[in-house]
């Protein structure tokens, strides 16, 4: 017993020291999103595309080095998905989702003061709320679905993989940061099997600032 308690000790000095010694900082991110739609309305039924919803984004961003090259940044983000879909007569039925959307992403970098980027990693996310923009014309068979209206009732959580790459510059404690993201989403909002399968996708274009409330032991 008295084994367990010296290795459980060991063990919280040790993860204590490495964060102690750990660069971090925290930062806003935001930008434009940009979401695509492809969906089957049957099974067997080969994929149909739909366009997508350009919006803003915005994220709380808390980054994490542990080694000189290497960490994770930790996201809150608000962000929508969507699409639009027009008929024959140039009618426009638009839905829009609102998430809090939360990547926890591996953070690799190379450079100095001037520094290229790669993060990968999973994200969750929690729908907020789920609206139809503009609703012209009567879904038929082979559209997809309303997903505002009383009853709809869409699937709540989102889960998923994003990756990007890019740029920043260090400014003393400050750091600018020039990204893009792509993600991809493993849940749908369908929960009344009206149609078999959706998918969206997302494109990111954004400028993140930093500010250093930690300076790694490597730094002095």
């Amino acid at each position: 017993m008295r084994i367990r308690y010296i290795c459980l000790f060991l063990f919280f000095m040790s993860t204590f020291s490495s964060i102690s010694e750990a660069q971090t900082s925290f930062g806003f991110r935001g930008g434009a999103s940009v979401s695509s739609v492809s969906y089957r309305y049957q099974l067997g039924r080969p994929i149909q595309f739909s366009d997508g919803v350009t919006a803003q984004t915005y994220a709380f961003v808390l980054e994490h080095f542990g080694q000189k090259n290497a960490g994770l940044q930790l996201e809150f983000q608000y962000i929508t998905l969507g699409f639009n879909q027009e008929n024959d007569q140039l009618a426009v039925n638009r839905t829009e989702f609102d998430y809090l959307k939360v990547p926890l992403l591996s953070n690799f970098y190379f450079g100095r003061s001037g520094r290229f980027h790669i993060k990968l990693g999973p994200h969750i996310g929690y729908l907020l709320d789920a609206r139809d923009v503009s609703r012209e014309f009567d879904v038929e068979l082979t559209e997809l679905p309303t997903y505002g209206q009383p009853g709809d009732d869409p699937k709540r959580l989102m889960y998923g993989l994003s990756i990007g790459a890019g740029v920043s510059k260090l400014f003393g404690k400050s750091t600018l940061a020039l990204d893009g993201r792509f993600a991809y989403e493993f849940g749908d909002q369908e929960s009344q099997d009206r149609i078999f399968d959706l998918n969206i996708t997302t494109l990111e274009f954004t400028l993140t600032y930093l500010f250093q409330i930690r300076e790694a032991k490597w730094q002095k």
